[in-house]
This record gives C-alpha cells, sequence and structure tokens, in this order.
C-alpha cells in the first residue's frame, strides 16, 4: 500500500480488517498499519447512524484516503422490497461490491473495515464471496466481541475438553433452548429484539441462573448485568449474553446432554428412594403432529430423557429436564444407565424413533432389566406410530393384508439368518417391510436382498420406497422388484415389497386386498 492513487499496471488488493469489539486499544498492530496505508477505507453503517466500525479506527484512517460507507438499506425484516428483507440485502451486497470493485479496477487498495472478527458474523464475508475470485483478498482477524464480554465477566467459558458453542438469539427459541441445554459454554449473539426468547430459553435450559449479559462490550458505556435482571425493553443489538461453562462441572446440572454410560450421576447410591417407574416410549417417525398425546405427556412429566442423540434432540428442552444423549451401537448401556437412574428414584424416559418395540429400544430395556438389580423398577412401554404405517399411508394401503416386518441389519444378527427368513416370507407369498436397509458400511445388502426375493417373486411385483416420510425431505416411489435401484437407497428408507396380490390403481395408489384367494 501506498496511498491514494490510481495503479492501472495491477488491481487493487481487498483487505478485510478486523478492527475489535469498540475499544480503539484493542485494534491490532497489523490492522491499524494497512487501514494507516489504505487507498480506500470501506465501513457498514445503518440507516441515519454512524459507522461503529469508523469510529473504532477514526484516529487511524489516513486524510486524503476515498472513503466509501455503504449504507444498509433496512435493519431489521420490515421492508417495501419486492423480494423483501433478504432481496433488499442481496441487492445491497451486490450494489456495495460493485461500488468498492471498481476501486480494485483502477489499482487502488481497499480496507474494508469490520466490526470483531470479518469473518464473525460480519457483513465483509458477503464482500468476500462476491470479490475474492476477482481480485486478491487477505483477511486480517480481530478480536471478536464474545472474547472482550468475556474478559469483562471474567468468567472461563470452557475448560480442557469442554464444548464452546455460539448460538444467534434469533434461533427458533425450542432450538434454542435445545443447544443451550447440550452444550458447555455459550455465547449468545444477536439480542435486541430477541431477548425475551433467549432469556425464556435459558430459564429452559436451566441455565439462566448462569447468564451474564454484557452491553457494548470494551466500549465506554459497557455494561455488565446477570441475564435475569435485565430489563428486556433496554437491550440493544450490540450485546450478548455469556453462559458459564463452570456450572457444568463438579456435581452437574440440570439440562446437559451426556453419555449415559459414563454419567456418574446415573449411579445409585447405596440407600436412596424408592425406585421409579421407567417409560419406554416411541416419538413416530418425525413430525411433531405424530407425537401420541399421551407421550407428549409423558415427557412432559419426566426428569430424565435417555436415547440415541437424534432422537433426544427432538425432545423439546424445559427447565428442570435432564437430557442423557448418545450414540448408536450402545443400546445395552444405555438401558442401564436409564434403569440405574429409574432405581435411584428418577422419573425417566427412553426414547426411541418410531415405536419402541419396532426394532427400538424396548427389547434393550427389557433385556437388561432381566438383571435380578432391577427387580424393583417397573418398566412400562408407550406406543408410537411406527415408520411402516408412515410409509404405508403415504402410499396407500400395502399393509392391508398380511404382513411381515425384517431388518437387513446384520450387526446383531448373521446374514445368513437374514437371507433364509427373507426367502421364508417371499415363499408364503407376504407383504415384507423392510427396515435398515443400508448404511455406509452395508452397501451391498439391499442387492441381495433383491435377488433373495427374486428367486421367488415375480419381477413386477410392487415395491414402495419410502425416505424420510414425514420430514421436508420425503419421497416416496412406487417401483417394481426388478426395477428397484438398489444404489438409491440408504438408511433413511424404508421398503415395502408386496405381495403378488398387491397393485397400484389409476391414481397411483398401492393397496393389498384383505383377501386371498386359494
Amino acid at each position: 500500500m501506498s496511498g491514494p492513487g490510481v495503479r492501472p499496471d495491477r488491481p487493487g488488493r481487498f483487505w478485510g480488517v478486523g478492527v475489535g469489539p469498540g475499544d480503539p486499544e484493542l485494534v491490532t498492530l497489523k490492522a491499524a498499519r494497512l487501514i494507516g496505508a489504505a487507498d480506500v477505507v470501506a465501513y457498514h453503517a445503518g440507516v441515519g447512524k454512524q459507522s461503529n466500525a469508523r469510529r473504532i479506527a477514526a484516529d487511524l484512517v489516513p486524510a486524503g484516503c476515498v472513503e466509501e460507507c455503504l449504507t444498509y438499506p433496512v435493519t431489521t425484516g420490515s421492508t417495501t422490497h419486492p423480494g423483501g428483507y433478504a432481496g433488499a440485502l442481496a441487492d445491497f451486497y451486490a450494489e456495495s461490491a460493485d461500488r468498492l470493485a471498481a476501486h480494485l479496477e483502477a489499482g487502488r487498495d481497499v480496507v474494508l473495515l469490520a466490526e470483531g472478527d470479518p469473518l464473525f458474523y460480519g457483513s465483509f464475508m458477503y464482500m468476500h464471496d462476491a470479490l475474492a475470485e476477482r481480485f486478491e483478498t487477505v483477511v486480517v482477524p480481530g478480536v471478536p466481541a464474545f472474547a472482550a464480554a468475556t474478559a469483562s465477566v471474567a468468567w472461563p467459558l470452557v475448560r480442557q475438553t469442554d464444548v464452546l458453542t455460539v448460538l444467534p438469539g434469533t434461533l427458533p427459541e425450542p432450538e434454542l433452548a435445545r443447544r443451550l441445554a447440550d452444550t458447555d459454554g455459550a455465547v449468545i449473539m444477536k439480542l435486541g429484539r430477541t431477548f425475551p426468547a433467549v432469556r425464556r430459553a435459558l430459564a429452559a435450559a436451566g441455565r439462566l441462573e448462569h447468564a451474564m449479559y454484557v452491553e457494548r462490550a470494551s466500549m465506554g458505556e459497557e455494561r455488565v448485568l446477570p441475564v435475569a435482571e435485565v430489563d428486556a425493553d433496554t437491550v440493544p443489538y450490540f450485546s450478548l449474553v455469556v453462559v458459564n461453562g463452570d456450572s457444568v462441572h463438579g456435581t452437574g446440572r440440570r439440562g446437559r446432554a451426556t453419555d449415559p454410560a459414563s454419567d456418574p450421576a446415573s449411579a445409585p447410591g447405596p440407600a436412596g428412594p424408592a425406585p421409579a417407574e421407567l417409560l419406554v416410549l416411541g416419538l413416530g417417525p418425525g413430525p411433531d403432529g405424530w407425537l401420541t398425546p399421551e407421550v407428549e405427556r409423558a415427557l412432559g412429566e419426566v426428569d430424565h430423557v435417555v436415547g440415541y442423540a437424534p432422537y433426544v434432540h427432538r425432545v423439546p428442552q424445559r427447565a428442570g429436564l435432564t437430557r442423557h444423549a448418545s450414540g448408536n451401537g450402545v443400546e445395552i448401556d444405555r438401558a442401564r444407565a436409564a434403569l440405574d437412574l429409574a432405581r435411584s428414584g428418577e422419573r425417566v424416559a427412553v426414547v426411541s424413533g418410531g415405536d419402541a418395540g419396532v426394532f427400538g429400544m424396548a427389547t434393550a430395556v427389557l433385556e437388561a432389566a432381566e438383571d435380578p438389580a432391577y427387580d424393583g423398577v417397573r418398566v412400562r412401554v408407550l406406543p408410537g406410530l411406527s415408520a411402516v404405517q408412515a410409509v404405508a399411508a403415504r402410499a396407500g394401503a400395502p399393509i392391508g393384508g398380511d404382513f411381515a416386518v425384517v431388518s437387513l441389519s446384520d450387526r446383531l444378527k448373521p446374514w445368513s439368518v437374514v437371507e433364509r427368513r427373507l426367502r421364508a416370507l417371499a415363499e408364503a407369498d407376504l407383504v415384507v417391510a423392510i427396515y435398515n436397509p443400508a448404511s455406509r458400511s452395508r452397501s451391498e445388502q439391499v442387492v441381495r436382498a433383491q435377488k433373495t426375493l427374486l428367486e421367488h417373486r415375480a419381477p413386477d411385483t410392487v415395491v414402495v420406497v419410502g425416505r424420510d416420510v414425514g420430514r421436508a425431505e420425503e419421497s416416496v416411489v412406487v417401483t417394481t422388484l426388478a426395477e428397484l435401484d438398489a444404489d438409491s437407497v440408504d438408511m433413511k428408507c424404508l421398503l415395502i415389497v408386496g405381495a403378488s396380490s398387491t397393485r397400484v390403481d389409476r391414481a397411483g395408489r398401492v393397496w393389498t386386498p384383505r383377501w386371498v384367494r386359494p
């Protein structure tokens, strides 16, 4: 950089320079040097407002340089733009990129000031997306606002193997509560109008008493308060919440997701209260509307939810609820941990997707409960809508007659048993619903199952392939056994292979008659 001017021999360089959270003394030496030598200094500003980034760097901007103030057309979701808020911002970023590109094409070096760090919730990222492929672009990191806020409250966010999660306050309240419950330390950005929902989410996650509010971190008007004491009407956008990771250490706290196989809190003491009932329940295949009222009531009454992480995450976080999420393949350990909690007097629910009794946790819990140590624990299974019912309903009525259900997973049984059962079901001319058809480590079994069934079924046997039924990515494909594309089948699919009587009507609905002719 050599000051203002035009160097047609080369395009200018584009610099994204972080200027820190507000205190000019937190600007890095590198940032200060680059700003002082810039041909063009650009910065963003709200409508009718001074640029905070420009204010921070005021003493560093060289006299005589070109300044480009990129003024947002809107700062909230309200706009008359035909494309709405997103359309207004998209046009703004495109126009801003064109303004900066004109300087760069003329050989001028451009420094775009960014509050905090350029790549941390910053508008610089959109300019980077638009310009980095055309011009040499360099990013200079800055002190992020949450680092300054953490210093202000003097709280260690995380220690050793703790997890720090940075969350936007614009997340839906239930999702924000879930993520707060499932992490150690947390930072919540983008407050302002979102603050009431953020405070409710903190309370639901059991984190409110360990959350501090920091307004305008590192600036002269900085304000630090416990979140519980903040007047929501006074919260500006330049504020955030710091959640202390130390609150999860020691005796633990409600709301934290843990691995029940290694959770010392789940081990009963030598003489605890009377055992509580252990509930095992199915959440259905996906949509909240498929959750039964009975299961919903049960989830609202228990103190602990135990299960495979994707299913535990479907349970809304609330105050007083501890979530124990673990990985796949540890069903018996998970069941024992839940039984231990119930034996110590805790109210516990073990969750499965679909119906807990159909390739779910019910059998694992009952298997673990055979241990005499759990004789005092009553286990009750609550039914849920199963995946086969959901796929069948989407297709029509393919399981309206006799049908069987089988899993292609050979994790708990040898493939020879799977193959023998498939052959017997094909010979019996039963509709067959196939769970767990494929996974990353089992890519050939659908082909082998298809070949086995074709030994006893006609090539034009109807097959329904349901994927992610009930979710946004849902698809239902009706094909035949011969034309089934095995490569398109994965773990998100459930297959229904029809009987010889299964048919497809003129409207494309699949159904199997209740009657069977001799």
